[in-house]
C-alpha cells in the first residue's frame, strides 16, 4: 500500500491564483473543481470558487488547495505548519525563485551548517516554505 502525505491549503477566494502560481512553480498538472462543477455552491459569489484543487508535479510532488465558502470562518493563516521542499539530487534554485516571487525571504537559499543549501520564506499568500538542497545521499 503507497500512502502519501500532502498539504491541503485553504483558502479565502485566492485558491485558483495559489494553484496556478504553484503550477507554474512546479510543473505537472493543475485540476480545479468549483463548488458549481461539485454542486455544493450556496449561491453566486461561491460558484466560481475551487471546492478542490491540485497540483502534481511530474516529480510526484502534490499540493491541494481549496477556499473556504462565506458560510464558514476565515482559515488561519500563518506559520505553526511548513510546507518542506527537498531534495538530494539535482537544483532546487529554479523551483526557488519562481515560488519567492513577492515572499517574504526568513532565510536565503544558501549554505547552512550541516552542509546542504536551506531558505526560508512566506510566500505571497502567506503560507511557509521551508527548501533544503543536499549535496547527495539523504540522511539515514
Amino acid at each position: 500500500m503507497t500512502t502519501r502525505l500532502n498539504p491541503y491549503l485553504n483558502f479565502r477566494s485566492q485558491a485558483r491564483e495559489a494553484l496556478e502560481f504553484y503550477h507554474s512553480a512546479l510543473g505537472g498538472t493543475i485540476e480545479m473543481m468549483t463548488f458549481a462543477d461539485g454542486g455544493m455552491s450556496e449561491g453566486p459569489a461561491d460558484a466560481d470558487l475551487i471546492m478542490h484543487g491540485a497540483v502534481i508535479s511530474e516529480d510526484g510532488l502534490t499540493i491541494f488547495a481549496a477556499d473556504t465558502p462565506a458560510s464558514m470562518p476565515d482559515p488561519v493563516v500563518g506559520t505553526a505548519v511548513n510546507i518542506s521542499l527537498s531534495t538530494y539530487e539535482g537544483d532546487l534554485t529554479p523551483v526557488w525563485d519562481k515560488l519567492t516571487e513577492g515572499a517574504e525571504i526568513v532565510q536565503p537559499f544558501e549554505l547552512a551548517p550541516w552542509g546542504d543549501r536551506f531558505g526560508l520564506f512566506n510566500d505571497k499568500f502567506g503560507i511557509a516554505w521551508l527548501v533544503n538542497q543536499g549535496p547527495g545521499e539523504p540522511p539515514a
